[in-house]
């Protein structure tokens, strides 16, 4: 984390996306807050399928808007793509890319001629299947263990992993298919367990693997369909711990300004480092019916609405504390500390301290307009649903 000397010096030229000025800040979210309740005050009794009826908020499920026709259309195009070893794939997409040429050696930098260009595809093969580098080699005719073990450990380290991806992800970025299906500005993100078969610094135990440990593939999937980041992390972390490392890590070109995740990928304090960082958040909050809704003035002045909003923003640790989460925001987008380091200290606390509480406020500003904005409209909510 910067100290305050240098923060001092650089804090006029930051890339963080609110006021430096806690006056100027707590003006602007306070008027987009009321706004945002005058509206719905004005027009809950208009809102298909919202009731705020006996102090309950209630959202009823949104129907299908996906015809069975275009399913069976779908399938019907899938039939219709021909059938090809993965193995085949994996070296046209290498011939084409180039992804390839980013596994240089550890110890001299020296990029794969063919014979390694091979090795190196079965050696992503059997990591990527998850069944290892020992069953692979006895799976493939003419390459042996001592093989696959060398190119893992010399040339498919962490930085080479993320530039083969970062060409494979910016290649398919400006093809013209998958604009078809976005922009590349929105993406999403989601943890999958895995069982694993060997050592790992990242196994835990989990009821999930039964007698066995495993870890977890934290993924970012662009509204392209590309996965423009990947990272392992113990299978018994929150996720929400690791959503920054993500959208302000990875190498592509790829501009993500609006982000998804589900109820594992948001806490308080994520609502507020995302604002504060530029991104708009938007997670799929299990059972946001009983959510808790604040207000920065009092309940009251919202009679209609009073029932449901449950507390009140503390604004003064916020005000006491706004220079140092500022301070912690920008050590973050400067890559000076990562986001999930400070984010699982955080938390760690036994006690509370005054710095995440006021990050928390923060986040419960945010966490409420996002809220609101999701009640208020229902095509906001057809598509947080389907991303």
């Amino acid at each position: 984390m910067f100290s305050e000397d240098t923060w001092n010096q650089s804090k006029g030229n930051t890339r963080l996306s609110v006021s430096l000025s806690f006056e100027d800040y707590i003006t602007e979210r306070t008027s987009s807050f009321n706004e945002r309740l005058k509206w719905l005050a004005a027009n809950s009794n208009k809102l298909d399928g919202v009731s705020l009826e006996k102090g309950k908020l209630s959202l009823a499920r949104l129907e299908k808007d996906v015809p069975e026709e275009a399913k069976k259309f779908s399938a019907s195009l899938y039939q219709m793509l021909p059938r090809i070893k993965l193995t085949d794939l994996l070296m046209d997409v290498a011939h084409i890319t180039g992804f390839h040429e980013q596994f240089t050696h550890a110890s001299n930098n020296r990029k794969p001629d063919k014979e390694e260009t091979i090795i190196i595809m079965a050696a992503l093969l059997g990591m990527g299947m998850n069944i290892g580098l020992s069953k692979m080699a006895e799976a493939t005719p003419g390459l042996t263990y001592k093989q696959l073990a060398n190119v893992s450990q010399w040339r498919m380290y962490e930085d080479a992993m993320n530039k083969a991806q970062a060409i494979l992800v910016n290649f398919h970025h400006k093809l013209q298919l998958p604009f078809y299906w976005g922009d590349g500005t929105t993406s999403s993100s989601d943890g999958m367990r895995m069982q694993l078969g060997v050592s790992s610094l990242h196994a835990d135990a989990n009821p999930h693997y039964g007698t066995g440990k495993g870890a977890t593939i934290y993924r970012f999937t662009s509204d392209q369909f590309s996965s423009y980041y990947t990272k392992i992390i113990h299978t018994n972390s929150r996720d929400a711990i690791h959503v920054l490392d993500g959208l302000l890590h990875h190498e592509t070109d790829l501009n993500i300004e609006e982000h998804y995740t589900d109820t594992a990928g948001y806490t308080d304090q994520i609502f507020g480092l995302t604002h504060l960082l530029g991104f708009k958040f938007a997670p799929r909050i299990r059972d946001l019916s009983d959510s808790k809704l604040f207000t920065i003035d009092k309940a009251s002045e919202y009679p209609k609405l009073e029932a449901i909003l449950r507390g009140q923003i503390n604004t003064k640790v916020i005000k006491e504390n706004y220079e140092d989460v500022l301070r912690l925001a920008h050590s973050i987008r400067e890559g000076t500390v990562s986001a999930s380091l400070i984010m699982g200290k955080l938390g760690s606390y036994s006690r509370q301290n005054s710095l995440a509480t006021a990050l928390r406020e923060m986040g419960r500003i945010e966490k409420t307009i996002f809220i609101l904005n999701y009640i208020s409209d229902e095509s906001l909510r057809r598509k947080y649903k389907e991303d």
